[in-house]
């Protein structure tokens, strides 16, 4: 076993302020991690490594730094980088405690990066807003006004503003003029708290749309806490764009880029660049799925773009990276690229793409590594082993889908965790293994092998294919053996969050520009 090297704070911090290429990866489970890590640090948490790291973190011998708090992942994520295929692999010195004992920051909550731009956004520019109240009396007086959800769609139908429109953030400059035609129509962008209602009202004032524009001031979450009623399951989306609307977008957005300094390329550059063996660069579709899966670019991946600028940690995890987006007519990509420069990213907009360079066709798929061997079992064969004692089953799909439903009698459990997990359940002759599509149930096999001795086998297809082949599924809350941190609930999802949950959460975004003034390694700028 290779002892990884150390690095410091300091390193670390060094190379943020000079820009250098860095991957800072917190190991721990998403609710862990959520409660405090460094403004730069991406979540990959240790079970998931091998499904992840290579989509995250494209080029292997980019230097990656990984912690934990003391829970012993760290040592054991690192050798896993290690076998496959990382060359400069380090652990933090002292993990979260080290980087909190040498004066580093620390931040709560997920997608940070962006919601402290958004914040600094909001405090420079002092971005137009309305109150839940305001916009509930526009409504109330029938004014002439739209509303329009930046969120994602299934965001959107989850809650919405009555009478609002779902036009995800990288739309809405391309969209507007078509949902408000008359420049007398105000226009209030929402989402669920205040980062890309922000970021979505901004980019219609940077473009320069005739209409008053205005935030929802607090989204979803200032609504719910005035006691204004939300609508659900929503079915509004945008529809096609004119021609000249086309063009007035395409104008308004390159301006917006070049202000932002956006660098233009082509598709040569872009081969240059993915030859460089020292630079990582993604290359980042950033229209709608549906127009992703219609027709792409080779070798591109679907980050559409208001949610690749909320979520850029998860989706280029190496800070430091070049950006590459692209679309079919610049407008959604010049607009994104111009918040990611403002956000320190060294981005580039591809330019004079034709249409006959959108060759591939499907779905994206995740690259991975070679899966590891396993005996496998088919879902008949599973449920004749289950009606007879010395089957167990163990699921390790997220915890939210397994309380949905699951295999009768599965145990759910975290592969991070897999040794606590074993002692609260009971010992079998044989266990089968499972998550959605068993996937990440092959990587368990040896692991549980090594710790129990007994033979292991995979659910062939995973428990989607159990329910394809109309086997019972059961909801339930009794079998969870190991703790719900694999995800963070966030305060803005859903509509049963507690409200002093909701006003906690607004007055942490509140103070995030101060954090980032004490951090001091962020690079952000607001033209």
């Amino acid at each position: 076993m290779t002892r990884p090297a150390r690095r410091t704070h300091a390193d670390i911090r060094r190379a943020l302020l000079a820009r250098e290429e860095l991957a800072l990866l917190d190991v721990r489970e998403e609710a862990p991690y959520a409660e405090a890590h460094p403004l730069f640090a991406a979540n990959i948490p240790l079970g998931k490594l091998e499904l992840e790291s290579y989509a995250r973190i494209p080029r292997r011998n980019t230097p990656i730094t990984v912690y934990d708090n003391g829970e012993g992942l760290a040592q054991v994520a690192a050798q896993r980088l290690l076998d496959l295929g990382y060359s400069d692999v380090a652990l933090l010195d002292g993990g979260l405690a080290g980087w909190q004992r040498d004066g580093g920051e620390v931040f709560k909550d997920v997608n940070v990066p962006s919601k402290s731009f958004g914040e600094l956004v909001d405090a420079e520019r002092h971005t137009p807003s309305l109150s839940a109240e305001a916009v509930q009396g526009l409504l109330d007086a029938r004014a002439d006004v739209v509303v329009l959800d930046a969120r994602r769609f299934d965001e959107y139908q989850t809650m919405s503003i009555p009478g609002s429109t779902s036009v995800p953030g990288a739309e809405l400059v391309l969209r507007v003029r078509e949902l408000a035609p008359n420049p007398q129509t105000r226009v209030i962008v929402n989402c669920a708290g205040r980062t890309r209602s922000i970021i979505g009202a901004q980019s219609l004032v940077n473009a320069g749309i005739p209409n008053e524009v205005a935030a929802l001031r607090n989204g979803t979450i200032g609504w719910t806490l005035a006691g204004q009623a939300l609508e659900h399951e929503q079915q509004r989306r945008f529809g096609e764009v004119s021609a000249a609307n086309r063009q007035l977008a395409q104008a308004s957005a390159r301006a917006v880029a070049d202000r932002a300094g956006v660098t233009r390329a082509h598709l040569a550059d872009l081969h240059q660049w993915q030859a460089e063996a020292r630079r990582t660069t993604y290359l980042l579709d950033v229209r709608t799925p549906e127009e992703f899966e219609n027709a792409h670019l080779p070798g591109s991946r679907p980050a559409p773009g208001g949610q690749l600028v909320q979520e850029t940690d998860h989706i280029a995890s190496v800070r430091g990276a070049r950006l590459v987006l692209v679309d079919d007519d610049g407008v959604r990509a010049n607009m994104s690229a111009s918040w990611l420069a403002q956000m320190g990213w060294d981005v580039a907009v591809l330019d004079g793409l034709q249409h006959a360079d959108f060759s591939e066709r499907g779905a994206w798929h995740t690259p991975l590594p070679p899966q590891p061997g396993a005996d496998t079992v088919s879902p008949q064969t599973l449920a004749h082993w289950l009606h007879t004692p010395g089957t167990q089953v163990l699921d390790f799909t997220s915890s939210a889908n397994y309380v949905k439903r699951h295999i009768p009698g599965a145990w759910w459990a975290l592969r991070s965790q897999l040794a606590q997990a074993l002692e609260h359940i009971p010992v079998a002759e044989r266990y089968v293994l499972t998550c959605g599509s068993s996937l990440l149930a092959r990587f368990v096999v040896a692991e549980l092998q090594a710790l129990t001795e007994r033979p292991v086998f995979v659910l062939e297809g995973g428990t989607a294919a159990w329910i394809a082949a109309g086997l019972p599924v059961e909801e339930s809350r009794q079998q969870l053996a190991a703790p719900r941190i694999d995800r963070y609930r966030r305060p803005y999802e859903g509509t049963d969050n507690p409200r002093e949950a909701m006003q906690a959460y607004l007055d942490w975004e509140y103070g995030l520009v101060e954090q980032l003034g004490r951090d001091a390694t962020h690079g952000f700028f607001v033209i």
